[in-house]
């Protein structure tokens, strides 16, 4: 038996029918799908979107970029089951989508692209907004996808369809494979007809694996904990991937281990979870990095140990420490020489758990006692930076953090990628559950938190989701604004107000660069941008674009508004401005170093002084082999 449908027709009922089943749950995989249409794909998907609306729910976005950061908080929020379709024209509707895609594959969170492409036939050639390319008629704008994309396919036949659409589900589903998939539908194809076999419609449920441990992998890796005087255990977003969080607590119990975390695995155990130390690397806690500089064995759980974790390999620093790497990509298994232990998160911390509780294992008393009491210094710390004793003024932006810290519990998500509150939050931020905080930082893209505060709050409706976002990320990307307004999706915007790039400002300093051009203000006759803050008013824009926004002008303020806002049922954003961007924000200074490379030579006296702390610092590196 065949149908007769066009290639887009055929795509939208191809998808409507792939689920994805873990640990018995079952669930659609592509949930709905995000478009902007223009003429490489309003007479192809737009007409099959319309025609098979019962079975594709289709949300409208403002922009290429953003429709992808929605898509991939929805995946995130999901479980990596579940996720969105985006689809663009050709030109630079395609090309808009390269920022999301290689945010998607970083962070291994899956999603689907359809961008339109240009004529298969080469019949109107060139067409408007086709990239000619001299030595290969076979290039459009979309191949700038394929790096960024862990499966791409051009379908230049309507049979094509059937093995790509295969293809590209298995990549979305693999625990280790996923991330940006882009199939590239040029505009004549995707209104071609052709005789469907009816077997391609059928419903497919993908299971999403949990592969158990190799015994002899396993067996090392217990030999090698049982040997270990100052373990250290690193979370990263694989715990949450694979929904890992119970077994680590589990294990940590157990054991006494201490769990420091990445910022993708932070939240893996809750804030007051004994052996919880805090983040880790270069926005870690001194808590954790201290542990992590006198550990002899370091035992990653999911993490690709990017250089903030590893303080650019200066951290782990003990005489012959050593890595035990959990995780289900043996590319990352087997990073810094470790031993790897290749499966599953869970599956892996079980067997672990299991394994170790035969031996009895547990670490001794004084290193618990020990980094119980470093944890407890800590947490002291950050009280300092939370408190306001005077609450008519303008607050810090720790004290930010610490109003909405005092007003949120564990059903709240907290959502930032980029800027200065990154840092802060890995510090300072107490997690709660183990998906409250919400750090996009494998590619730190500006302009992710609004749209992916929308995919969140479609993902998990009934839970109060706060995009936290300063005045630079917020001038990246507030269109989405309009698409909360239109879909009534009430997303909480946190807009923090500090008149520049936070904390390139800061890093410039360091490094030598005197907080040139990162500042928000008017230009002086030296060139520079130091005269005084410019008077744009972000308040008013996000209120232009639909949102209810409450201003806060002090702590007491901001602690009314964010309770204003945490109870409202629309789209509401709470306003409040810090100091500004060339002064401190006030948390601890950072706990472990960081890479930039300075000038090796200047006349500045600012960069010299930097470039011989750069010297210090790049001494202290080591290549674990």
């Amino acid at each position: 038996m065949t149908t007769r449908l066009t290639v887009a027709q055929a795509l939208v009922r191809f998808l409507a029918a792939q689920y994805t089943e873990r640990d018995g749950v079952r669930q659609r995989l592509i949930s709905a799908t995000w478009g902007i249409f223009g003429h490489g794909n309003v007479a192809g998907l737009g007409q099959a979107l319309v025609e098979y609306g019962d079975e594709m729910p289709f949300h409208q976005g403002r922009n290429e970029q953003s429709m992808v950061h929605a898509a991939v908080g929805y995946a995130r929020q999901s479980g990596r089951l579940s996720t969105h379709a985006v689809t663009t024209s050709i030109g630079p509707g395609a090309t808009n989508l390269v920022t999301g895609a290689a945010l998607a594959t970083i962070n291994h969170l899956p999603v689907l692209l359809l961008p339109g492409d240009t004529f298969a036939t080469r019949v109107a050639d060139p067409v408007l907004q086709q990239l000619e390319v001299p030595y290969a008629g076979d290039i459009s704008v979309n191949d700038c996808l394929r790096p960024v994309s862990k499966y791409f396919d051009r379908v230049t036949r309507p049979e094509a369809l059937i093995p790509a659409a295969l293809q590209a589900v298995r990549v979305l589903t693999d625990p280790v494979e996923t991330g940006a998939v882009t199939l590239a539908l040029p505009q004549d194809v995707q209104a071609e007809a052709y005789d469907w076999p009816e077997e391609f419609f059928a419903e497919r449920t993908w299971t999403v694996r949990r592969p158990g441990a190799d015994p002899t992998e396993l067996a090392e890796a217990v030999h090698a904990i049982r040997g270990a005087r100052r373990p250290l255990l690193v979370a990263g977003g694989g715990v949450h991937h694979s929904r890992a969080e119970e077994a680590l607590a589990e294990f940590a119990a157990a054991t006494g281990i201490p769990v420091a975390s990445t910022q993708a695995g932070k939240g893996s155990l809750r804030h007051d979870h004994p052996q919880d130390v805090g983040g880790i690397g270069h926005t870690g806690t001194a808590t954790a990095n201290e542990l992590a500089r006198q550990a002899d064995l370091v035992i990653g759980v999911g993490t690709r140990y990017t250089d903030f974790t590893t303080a650019s390999g200066t951290l782990f620093a003990g005489d012959g420490v050593r890595f035990l790497n959990l995780n289900i990509a043996p590319y990352d298994g087997h990073k810094l020489a470790g031993m790897p232990l290749v499966a599953d998160a869970r599956s892996g911390l079980t067997e672990l758990t299991e394994a170790l509780q035969l031996h009895a294992h547990r670490v001794p008393d004084v290193y618990v006692d020990e980094y119980t009491l470093d944890k407890e210094r800590w947490e002291q710390r950050v009280d300092a930076c939370y408190e306001a004793d005077e609450p008519d003024i303008r607050p810090t932006q720790p004290q930010v953090l610490g109003a909405l810290d005092a007003l949120v519990d564990e059903s709240d998500v907290i959502i930032n990628a980029a800027g200065s509150l990154p840092g802060d939050l890995h510090k300072l931020w107490r997690a709660r559950s183990r998906d409250q905080y919400h750090l996009e930082y494998g590619y730190s893209c500006m302009g992710y938190e609004i749209p992916a505060a929308i995919g969140v709050k479609m993902a998990a409706p009934d839970r109060n989701v706060w995009a936290l976002v300063g005045d630079g990320t917020y001038l990246m990307m507030p269109t989405e604004i309009v698409t909360a307004v239109q879909e009534g999706i009430a997303i909480k915007l946190l807009l923090i107000q500090n008149h520049g790039y936070a904390s390139i400002g800061g890093l410039s300093e360091t490094v030598g660069g005197e907080r040139f051009g990162t500042a928000y203000r008017y230009q002086s006759d030296d060139g520079t941008y130091t005269g005084a803050p410019l008077p744009v008013d972000l308040a008013a824009n996000a209120a232009s674009l639909g949102m209810r926004v409450l201003r806060a002008k002090t702590v007491r303020d901001l602690r009314a508004a964010l309770e204003t806002a945490r109870a409202a049922d629309t789209p509401t954003c709470v306003y409040v401005e810090t100091e500004t961007a060339d002064t401190v924000s006030g948390p601890p200074p950072a706990q472990a170093w960081w890479d930039v490379p300075v000038a090796e030579t200047a006349t500045r006296a600012s960069a010299v002084k930097a470039r011989e702390l750069y010297e210090r610092h790049v001494s202290t590196r080591r290549r674990h082999l």
